[in-house]
């Protein structure tokens, strides 16, 4: 099962350059990297990066993760992926740009 990260550019710059991150500024202060699953992601997008355009979303498979991946819950109770370790840029399947149009982020066709 792909799982879903999102990046502000100048976050998946960092990343790409390094190998490793230990995510954005909020993942920092929680102590772990805030994944989404495919439904979670648009809401994701929406609650937390409502104007931003210049963003990448990244996909990384959950069961490679291993047991550093734990399912908790977070928003209405729904159980969200977070990851207790840095993530690597091995880990990524895939990167695309996650333009912002008019009525909110443009997902990759499929996805959702």
């Amino acid at each position: 099962m792909l799982i879903y990260k999102i990046f502000r550019r100048s976050e998946w710059d960092a990343f790409h350059e390094s190998g490793e991150t230990a995510g954005a500024p909020v993942d920092l202060e929680d102590g772990y990297i805030h994944l989404s699953t495919a439904g979670q992601a648009p809401e994701t997008a929406a609650r937390h990066f409502a104007a931003e355009s210049d963003l990448v979303l990244i996909a990384v498979e959950a069961e490679a993760l291993g047991p550093a991946l734990k399912w908790e819950p977070s928003r209405g109770g729904r159980l969200f992926p977070h990851l207790y370790r840095p993530l690597a840029l091995a880990d990524v399947v895939w990167d695309k740009s996650l333009p912002l149009g008019a009525s909110g982020h443009i997902f990759p066709e499929g996805m959702i």
